[in-house]
Order: structure tokens, then C-alpha cells, then sequence
């Protein structure tokens, strides 16, 4: 999601034969990237955005979500990676800890409510 410079990094951190889907580009749609590491390790780039299909094709897609993923969740079988968590308090320690990009999976923020 965050494209500009850390399009590269993402790239070099694929498999063989791994795939990049860019769905957003929070530092900026342009990127000078080097095309070796795609042609040998045989890397697909692509990308996708829900804004500008049409509103019958985001329908189909949230009922497939709710179909397909949210049941996985719910048994617990699908579970995000969390890096850290902070209480809202230290909201600024985890927005630094965000910008050092040295962090694998999500930060969260607690409410310490429910």
C-alpha cells in the first residue's frame, strides 16, 4: 500500500515466482525500480483499486468477502500479524515506531475499553 520508494523493497523481499499486488500508493504513485530481480526471480507486479470498478462489481465482491473470508476469521483460522501494541496514550511512541519501517505485521492502538 505505501509504493514510492518502498516499491523495491518489496520486490526484492518476493519469492521466486512471487507476486506484488500494489493496491495503493500512500508515498506516490512513481517509482525508478530495477527490473533484474522481476525477470529472474520470475515475479509478477500488479495492482488493483476497488474506486473505480462499478458498484455491482464491489457488491459481488463484499458478499464473496463475507462468504469466503469472514468465516475463517471467525473460527479463527485467519489472524493478522500484530508487530506491538500500544494504549492510545503512547499513540506518538507507535507512529515512530511506524515511520522506522522496522516493524513486521500491524501496530495497534488500545482503547483499554471492551
Amino acid at each position: 500500500m505505501v509504493g514510492g520508494e518502498y516499491t523495491g523493497k518489496n520486490v526484492k523481499s518476493l519469492a521466486p515466482e512471487g507476486v506484488l499486488v500494489q493496491i495503493a500508493f500512500m508515498q506516490g504513485p512513481k517509482v525508478q525500480i530495477d527490473l533484474t530481480p522481476i525477470m529472474l526471480k520470475r515475479l509478477t507486479v500488479t495492482g488493483s483499486t476497488l474506486r473505480a470498478r462499478p458498484v455491482a462489481d464491489k457488491k459481488r465482491l463484499a458478499e464473496a468477502l463475507q462468504r469466503e473470508v469472514w468465516p475463517l476469521i471467525e473460527a479463527g483460522k485467519a489472524k493478522p500479524v500484530v508487530h506491538a501494541t500500544f494504549p492510545l496514550e503512547k499513540a506518538s511512541e507507535a507512529h515512530a515506531l511506524m515511520e522506522e519501517s522496522s516493524h513486521m505485521g500491524k501496530i495497534v492502538l488500545t482503547t483499554g475499553k471492551g
